[in-house]
C-alpha cells in the first residue's frame, strides 16, 4: 500500500468495475478523495454537483453515449484549468485532447497515475 501522500478530489470515470475499483483504491489509499462513474452521463452528473474536482481521470472509451473524450471537454466548459488524465486500451487519435492533459496506455501502473495527479496538483 501507498503511504498517504497528498489530499485532493479525483473524478475516476470507467466503465470496467475492476479497474475502477482498483484505481480507485488506490488513489483513496494514497490520500485523496475519488468520486467514481462508470458512464459519461453519469461523470457529468457529479461534474455538476462537485464543482471543486481537481482532477479528472478517464477511460476514453466508455459504455454509454457519451466517451471520455466527451467527458473531458464538458469537464473544462465547468472548470477550464482541469487537469485531465486519459487512459485507454485502444486508441490513436487524439485530435480531441484537451490542453493541459496526459495519456495512459492500458495496462498502466497505479503509482503512474499517483505520480500524475501529484504533478497536476503541484503535490
Amino acid at each position: 500500500m501507498c503511504a498517504i501522500i497528498s489530499s485532493g478530489l479525483v473524478l475516476v470515470v470507467e466503465d470496467e468495475w475492476l479497474v475502477r475499483d482498483v484505481i480507485a483504491t488506490d488513489l483513496r489509499d494514497a490520500g485523496w478523495t475519488v468520486l467514481e462513474a462508470s458512464t459519461g452521463e453519469s461523470a457529468l452528473g457529479i461534474i455538476e454537483d462537485n464543482p471543486h474536482i481537481d482532477v479528472l481521470f478517464t477511460d476514453i472509451q466508455l459504455a454509454g453515449q457519451l466517451s471520455g473524450w466527451d467527458v473531458a471537454e464538458a469537464f473544462r466548459a465547468v472548470k477550464p484549468e482541469m487537469p485531465v488524465i486519459y487512459t485507454s486500451g485502444n486508441t490513436s487519435d487524439w485530435s480531441r485532447a484537451v490542453d493541459n492533459s496526459q495519456f495512459f496506455s492500458k495496462p498502466y501502473r497505479a503509482a503512474e497515475i499517483l505520480k500524475a495527479c501529484r504533478r497536476w496538483l503541484g503535490r
